[in-house]
């Protein structure tokens, strides 16, 4: 006996009318116009302080009424900036900020592969103390170590008014040996077993395996590492009382306190100075902002 097996046709019809992609309703309208709004509204927030920073440091005359944020255009002016370029050298001091920062983020990436690519992968007696101690490492605020690694580095080391001596103590970060190890963990062993088989060594796996499949991990350990020894001002200060040597936080941190109540606009050249600290960490986001994105470690591993 044959069986009919077509469709009526009205049930073919409401077939593809299902599949008619459905308008938005009212309702769901207002709550995504709900998101945005919250969302606009957090933003503003987020960044208004940067946006008043920004304007107060290019008012000419201070206005500290709430008009002051939109300021007419005759008070602007870029003389806070030439106030501060006249009392301290900018150039030279962004020049020691990069050599300063510079070394503290190669010794970090350095030195945090390689730990956190031991911790994650290698197989060795003490491993989990050795894990433990770094995290018990992360607890200890660096100030109680200011006066000791003052005292290693100047009277032990001699590397008083040296870039070296700025840097050592910054050398190893826990943090990011922490943010490398947890990104190694996820890779799968099945990479480094095929690579060992061919005859790599571990070395060579950490270059040519494991550091292209972490980038998202690495561009986080570069952004953090610069946003400390860049903002540093206490630690260079006491290496180096020299001003041809001092990073551009120290800098601004002896303009603030010493030289910007005598100019004409205190409060614009304080502003001024910091924008100036921050427009480097600012941009340096904002170049990495789109490769903070994970990546698929299981890619290479076939099956």
């Amino acid at each position: 006996m044959a069986v009919n097996t077509t469709r009526p046709a009205s049930s073919r019809t409401a077939s593809v009318g299902d599949a008619r992609p459905r308008k938005e309703t009212g309702g769901s309208r207002s709550r995504a116009a709900v998101r945005y709004g919250v969302l606009l509204i957090g933003a503003f927030v987020f960044l208004f302080p940067f946006y008043y920073m920004l304007i107060g440091s290019l008012q000419a005359e201070p206005d500290s009424s709430p008009s002051g944020a939109f300021p007419a255009p005759g008070n602007l002016t870029v003389a806070n900036y030439s106030e501060i370029d006249r009392a301290i050298d900018l150039v030279q001091s962004l020049i020691n900020s990069g050599i300063f920062t510079g070394g503290v983020i190669l010794c970090t990436v350095v030195f945090g592969l390689l730990a956190g690519y031991a911790l994650a992968q290698l197989e060795f007696r003490g491993r989990g103390v050795l894990f433990n101690t770094m995290l018990l490492v992360q607890v200890v605020p660096f100030q109680l170590l200011t006066v000791p690694l003052y005292v290693l580095i100047v009277r032990d080391y001699g590397l008083a008014d040296n870039h070296l001596g700025m840097i050592l103590p910054y050398a190893i970060n826990s943090t990011a040996v922490f943010i490398f190890r947890q990104y190694f963990l996820q890779l799968p062993r099945e990479l480094f077993d095929a690579a060992r088989i061919d005859g790599a060594g571990e070395l060579t796996i950490l270059v040519r395996v494991a550091v292209p499949l972490v980038k998202p991990a690495l561009l986080t350990a570069v952004l953090l590492t610069f946003i400390g020894p860049w903002n540093e001002f206490l630690w260079p200060f006491l290496i180096t009382k020299q001003a041809d040597m001092q990073p551009l936080a120290v800098s601004l941190a002896n303009y603030m306190s010493n030289v910007a109540a005598r100019a004409a606009n205190p409060y614009g050249a304080i502003l001024a100075g910091a924008c100036v600290l921050a427009a480097p960490a600012v941009a340096l986001f904002l170049i990495f902002q789109r490769r903070f994105v994970s990546s698929n470690l299981g890619s290479s591993v076939k099956g």
